[in-house]
């Protein structure tokens, strides 16, 4: 486990960033959720009274082998003891808007005049400067509306649509844990750690930033265009015979073109006039379309994936959820890992992206039940068992 020993305290809700002190948590750092008493809002997605559903996959990925401790630092102890733990960590990890923090005296300059080496990570919305730094942000917000996400993802003429949970929120996650370990590498050569902050708007304006560079630098950029008219017919989406998508991606100028044309029984339109040339394609794509469109469609799929496959084609299948969870690959790569349920059972999550040889873990603990580890936790900082149960009897802990 390649972060043994790294000690964090998360204080934070939702996904983006307890989902980044999750990756953590996964490669082995020692983890520690604080919540409020009423608890991380994600632990009740599930609950609704018409749902006969009692688990929480959703949260349990996200905090999976946690410690949890529930503090309430609207009171002095509940402050003092987060401060404490804080003393003592590596990495302090927040989405708790910086003026509520400064009002509790839990803002970086107070914790980290008290624990240099601390290294401060906060995720927000839009920043911690301009204009709009104050302003509440989900990642269907800040990063797929307002970084303009979602209309570039949106085909010309159509109607914006939703973002599938947490996927802002996960692509935040990974910059965040980057962000952390960039300062603790700092760190390692100064002895002194750092503020380090993360926003879902930066971050969705890196996610389609390879479309953002050429807006930035000629003022335009393409707009996405739907399946029938593309902007490359080569790289597109086709249909077999028994009905199962596909996505072809042929590579630049590499002869591709002709290898896609023989495999999906067309060798011909090669030399066809309208498409000898990449222009030639474009120009005529929606032709070009509908020739595949017919070639493919009469070919059933393992017919298709053995003919792109022999090609040594770019290509994959469209799946669902379901098929992905299926997959032999998709387990091979380490995208999916064992997590115990509390009960003797497992289950199977997706993976924190990444694979360490020798140093991985194929099976995680569950996710804490809410102040499963507070008197524990407290404990470890000298409280006594009376200073305890004082704490709790005040409301400051849980």
């Amino acid at each position: 486990m390649v972060l043994k020993g790294l000690k964090v305290v998360e204080f934070a809700s939702y996904i983006a960033a307890p989902g980044a002190a999750g990756i953590m948590a996964d490669w082995g750092a020692q983890v520690i959720k604080v919540e409020r008493p009423q608890g991380d809002p994600m632990r009740h997605a599930f609950a609704d009274a018409k749902s006969e559903i009692t688990i929480n996959p959703t949260f349990d990925m996200d905090n999976r082998g946690k410690r949890a401790v529930v503090l309430d630092i609207s009171k002095p102890e509940g402050r003092d003891a987060l401060a404490k733990l804080a003393a003592e960590a590596d990495v302090f990890l927040t989405n708790v808007r910086p003026a509520s923090l400064k009002r509790a005296g839990l803002d970086d300059v107070t914790l980290r005049a008290t624990n240099p080496r601390l290294v401060y990570a906060v995720v927000t919305g839009y920043g911690l400067e301009g204009p709009d730094a104050h302003l509440p942000g989900f990642d269907v917000t800040a990063f797929w509306s307002r970084a303009g996400v979602a209309r570039m993802h949106t085909p010309k003429g159509q109607d914006p649509f939703i973002l599938r949970t947490g996927v802002g929120d996960h692509t935040t996650s990974l910059a965040t844990v980057s962000a952390i370990l960039a300062a603790l590498y700092e760190r390692e050569r100064t002895g002194v750690g750092r503020l380090v902050q993360t926003s879902l708007l930066a971050t969705g304006v890196y996610a389609v930033g390879s479309d953002l560079a050429v807006q930035l630098v000629l003022g335009r950029v393409a707009s996405n265009r739907p399946r029938s008219d593309p902007f490359d017919p080569v790289a597109n989406f086709y249909k077999s015979r028994d009905e199962r998508w596909f996505v072809l991606n042929p590579r630049g100028q590499s002869g591709d073109w002709a290898l896609i044309t023989a495999a999906c029984g067309r060798p011909d339109l090669a030399d066809d006039d309208r498409f000898k040339s990449g222009k030639l394609r474009k120009a005529n794509s929606q032709a070009l379309v509908a020739e595949f469109e017919a070639a493919f469609g009469a070919l059933d799929f393992d017919e298709i994936a053995a003919r792109l496959d022999g090609a040594d084609l770019v290509w994959a299948p469209v799946q669902t959820p379901a098929e992905v969870s299926a997959d032999p690959q998709v387990q091979a790569s380490g995208a999916i890992v064992e997590v115990e349920d509390g009960q003797g059972g497992i289950f199977r999550s997706p993976a924190a992206p990444a694979r360490f040889p020798g140093a991985d873990s194929d099976r995680r603990p569950p996710a804490p039940r809410l102040g499963q580890h507070t008197h524990e936790v407290l404990a470890e900082l000298g409280y006594s068992p009376a200073q305890i149960e004082a704490m709790v009897s005040a409301g400051a802990a849980v």
